[in-house]
């Protein structure tokens, strides 16, 4: 249990968060737009990319949410999943990468065309950098549109920290976290990592997080 006076921290900022907390930044904002730009995009195939924890999920339920459509596990894709796609305009395939049933994917990307439906595909890298053995597939992946999620800026670390103290019921001066943007790794998953091992440092001493315990994460 933490201490009574461990309490949410709300500081007065432009929190710019649009739909279900996301923080629209520079380093999404492209991306989000885009997709609220639907329908009129200049191809039907978009491949979103960016690292773990970058926001690549909450985005696509977003435009879900908004547009209406099913979303699947890339890597959980089956037969059966290709009669469920039919009565949707909007399908997401996420976590892409090369451990799929490539000729499955490939004869989905056909119904995608064949049917005038739109298909986002999120991943860690663009996936025609992906190394598959079908040629046919590969040749496919080409045809995408590519929104990379930037690196975060300030702003947006400012926020997921914010976000995930809260979430945490943890409290913190503005002026730690002010330190923590100028010398935690440019990360999402790094910032993530940051966040979990500040707080499990500070339930083991029982006691708030202080400059010693900030600077103990950040190996200084």
């Amino acid at each position: 249990m933490r201490d009574s006076d461990q309490k949410i921290i709300k500081f007065e900022y432009d929190r710019n968060l649009s739909n279900n907390d996301f923080f629209v930044s520079k380093s999404n904002k492209h991306v989000f737009n885009f997709l609220d730009n639907w329908p009129n995009w200049n191809k039907k195939f978009l491949n979103i990319i960016g690292e773990k924890f970058s926001g690549k999920t909450h985005l696509v339920n977003i435009f879900l949410k908004k547009y209406n459509g099913i979303k699947f596990d890339s890597k959980l894709f089956k037969d059966e999943d290709l009669k469920k796609v039919k009565i949707f305009e909007n399908i997401v395939l996420e976590n892409f990468d090369e451990h799929i049933d490539e000729k499955l994917i490939y004869t989905l990307i056909n119904i995608i065309e064949q049917d005038n439906k739109f298909l986002v595909i999120t991943s860690k890298k663009p996936v025609v950098n992906i190394n598959f053995k079908l040629d046919d597939l590969k040749s496919r992946l080409k045809n995408f549109l590519l929104q990379n999620i930037e690196q975060p800026d300030d702003e947006l670390i400012f926020a997921i920290i914010i976000k995930n103290l809260s979430d945490r019921q943890i409290s913190m001066d503005k002026k730690f976290i002010d330190y923590i943007i100028k010398r935690v790794d440019r990360s999402y998953s790094k910032i993530f990592d940051f966040i979990y091992k500040i707080d499990e440092i500070s339930l083991k001493k029982k006691k708030s997080i202080d400059f010693k315990i900030i600077k103990e994460v950040l190996g200084e």
